[in-house]
């Protein structure tokens, strides 16, 4: 009997115990998402004065240092919801963004452009060391990062010196073996199509390029830009078209994957960062653009993220060609907005349509 009440005992201990400990675990998962360090206590409620609502499309690994080191500087609690880009940008343009966000963090110039509308202007502190050929024209948005489109390939499949350029995509060697996203869903892959067009004649041109290369996809578009470089490191593809800062991620995982800048010209669209209309907490929004082209902020995407400045005063990773010295297309916003349009309906008549038979 002893044995047994001992056992009845134990058994109602680890019970309660268990009920303990998931209280506790839902407790933590129902709190509100902050990016707070471990070692600040949050006051509760929070002040408003002392809040900041951010929107971005940037993966954690790029967001959580830059925004906790924010934090420990400013005090500001910092709230993230994060999404793409397009996404994010479809809610705050309906209005069914909750909580009202104050930033947008992270989007390349062509969606922010876009989306323009949504923004106030602000120039942030420190910008006289902007490379000027980033900057909104109206201080709309805030660059943050430059992200040359480039070409990839396995380079145990394919020599060295074989592709050269975005031309060399329209040669049927290639059919049916490049690695590309759909545009439609990859804001970076439809800048690497605009790219392409530029390179291969321009406008004037742009029926036939998109033919040629809808021809030579050869009815092959994948669901993402991640895609791209796992299907040409898998061999799978020959060759693709993705963002500089992720082939070089996957070339230091040990991805076999090898660059190439295209000598028919390429371009470097930024990403950047916006302070919303009717944010409800502007001057804590518009010190978080001022840190995000800080010193040590824009150090930090060239040491650790493979990604270039878009500041002067801030050293090239010696290791890659520096940006002056790869060949440059013109990427008019403007222009490139008034053709958008016609490149996606373009696009898709000629990889879908009849014309792709």
């Amino acid at each position: 009997m002893a044995k047994l009440t001992y056992r009845i005992r134990m058994t109602v201990l680890i019970l309660f115990l268990t009920a303990a400990i998931i209280a506790v675990i839902a407790a933590l998962f129902s709190a509100p998402y902050l990016t707070q360090t471990p070692s600040a206590p949050v006051p509760s409620p929070i002040p408003d004065e002392n809040r900041l609502v951010i929107c971005t499309s940037h993966k954690e690994e790029v967001w959580w240092p830059v925004i906790k080191e924010f934090e420990e500087r400013t005090g500001i609690y910092v709230e993230v919801i994060e999404g793409g880009s397009n996404e994010l940008l479809e809610r705050l343009e309906a209005g069914t963004q909750e909580p009202a966000c104050d930033v947008m963090f992270g989007g390349g110039e062509e969606s922010l452009y876009y989306y323009r509308d949504l923004f106030r202007p602000y120039r942030p502190a420190g910008s006289e060391n902007i490379d000027s050929r980033y900057l909104s024209s109206e201080d709309l948005w805030t660059p943050f990062s430059a992200l040359p489109i480039v070409l990839i390939y396995n380079p145990k499949l394919v020599r060295e010196g074989e592709l050269t350029s975005f031309r060399d995509l329209l040669d049927e060697r290639y059919k049916g073996r490049i690695a590309f996203a759909d545009p439609t869903v990859s804001a970076s892959s439809f800048t690497g199509l605009a790219t392409l067009i530029s390179a291969c004649g321009g406008e004037s041109e742009q029926d036939e390029i998109l033919k040629a290369f809808a021809l030579n996809l050869d009815r092959h578009l994948l669901a993402s830009s991640g895609d791209v470089l796992t299907q040409v490191a898998s061999g799978t593809c020959l060759v693709g078209i993705c963002l500089e800062e992720t082939a070089l991620k996957r070339i230091a995982a040990g991805d076999s994957l090898a660059i190439v800048y295209p000598e028919d010209g390429t371009s470097a669209v930024p990403d950047g960062s916006a302070v919303l209309k009717n944010a409800p907490h502007p001057e804590n929004a518009e010190r978080f653009l001022d840190y995000t082209v800080s010193e040590d902020v824009q150090n930090l995407l060239v040491t650790r993220f493979f990604r270039r400045s878009v500041c002067k005063n801030i050293p090239e990773d010696s290791s890659l060609p520096a940006l002056h010295d790869i060949p440059m297309l013109e990427y008019d916003l403007t222009d490139i907005d008034r053709r958008r349009s016609g490149i996606m309906t373009g696009f898709a008549f000629f990889f879908g349509g009849e014309e792709a038979q």
